[in-house]
């Protein structure tokens, strides 16, 4: 059976045209982050804020092949109450690419975006990670007490038992980028990964146009397709373990990367008693399909959690 291209090809349709937006997304987009870029071990690092400095703050950090622009539709939202922080980690978004990755060294761009965005000038900030974005989080939430208030787990890729031992294991090959002749051919490209439905389409314009870089001969992706090939990643569980301050888990209801089960599993691998949010209508990318049902979550969230 030939791909759905509602699903492999969202924005075939629409040859290149920007489709049109809601007027919530609109006023986001046109809310102008403060752009940056610090050098953390040899790599150049994008970055975004937003909100006032001295506020709370809050670290936003996005997954796998994305960039930090994933969270401009949510992050003004979220700025008229807390100093917002976004980064492309090395190897995506518009940061270097290195010889080779470690999760201690996306731990440490953490640290550094977060010292340079201000978010340690008052009282202890909250991370949030989305999917691949969970793993430096939690390298960095086990680092040092108190040096957090929170972390957000985000629809993680942390499986049960039982389906790991059914996942193929990757083989360390990758294949370079395609360089696509027209901007509208690469955009026809875009997917989500894994693939899903998409009704938001000017959120998947969006973050596919900043996910396209010009290059010799055309368009090609700005993520580096070697990352996997080059990190290795430890025990899931055991990073979840050794987090030193409180977690809480976010999940899509419809969510085909963390399944039910998967859900059940890693609640019980945080403490009795820890928040948990199951956006409905959701899958895994949940600030694109439940965007302003994720910031109300977190706003939620965040005025109660966690305590102390």
């Amino acid at each position: 059976m030939p791909p759905d291209p509602n699903l492999s090809a969202p924005l075939r349709h629409l040859r290149g045209e920007p489709p049109p937006a809601p007027g919530w997304f609109r006023d986001a987009v046109a809310v102008a982050p403060e752009t940056g870029r610090i050098a953390v071990k040899g790599a150049g690092i994008e970055t975004l804020a937003w909100g006032e400095r001295g506020r709370p703050g809050l670290m936003l950090l996005h997954g796998s092949g994305a960039h930090a622009g994933w969270w401009r539709f949510t992050a003004p939202y979220l700025a008229d109450s807390y100093r917002v922080a976004a980064l492309s980690w090395s190897g995506m978004g518009g940061s270097d690419w290195r010889e080779s990755y470690d999760l201690d060294t996306f731990a440490d761009e953490i640290e550094a975006v977060a010292e340079e965005a201000g978010l340690f000038a008052g009282a202890a900030p909250v991370m949030v990670g989305h999917s691949f974005g969970c793993f430096p989080m939690l390298i960095e939430a086990g680092r040092e007490a108190g040096r957090w208030r929170g972390a957000v787990i985000v629809d993680p890729p942390i499986f049960s038992p039982e389906r790991r031992t059914g996942r193929r294991r990757e083989d360390g090959r990758f294949s370079p980028h395609r360089v696509y002749p027209t901007l509208e051919e690469a955009l026809a490209r875009f997917r989500f990964a894994p693939m899903q439905p998409c009704e938001a389409l000017y959120i998947a314009d969006l973050i596919a146009r900043e996910s396209l870089r010009e290059v010799d001969g055309g368009w090609s992706w700005r993520f580096d397709p070697s990352l996997w090939a080059r990190l290795a990643l430890p025990d899931r569980a055991e990073m979840v373990a050794a987090a030193r301050c409180p977690l809480a888990l976010v999940t899509g209801a419809r969510s085909d990367l963390m399944r039910p089960a998967d859900a059940a599993y890693v609640q019980g691998l945080l403490p009795p008693g820890s928040a948990r949010i199951d956006l409905p209508e959701a899958y895994h990318h949940v600030m694109v399909d439940q965007p302003l049902a994720f910031v109300a979550g977190l706003r939620a969230l965040l005025a109660v959690w966690p305590n102390g």
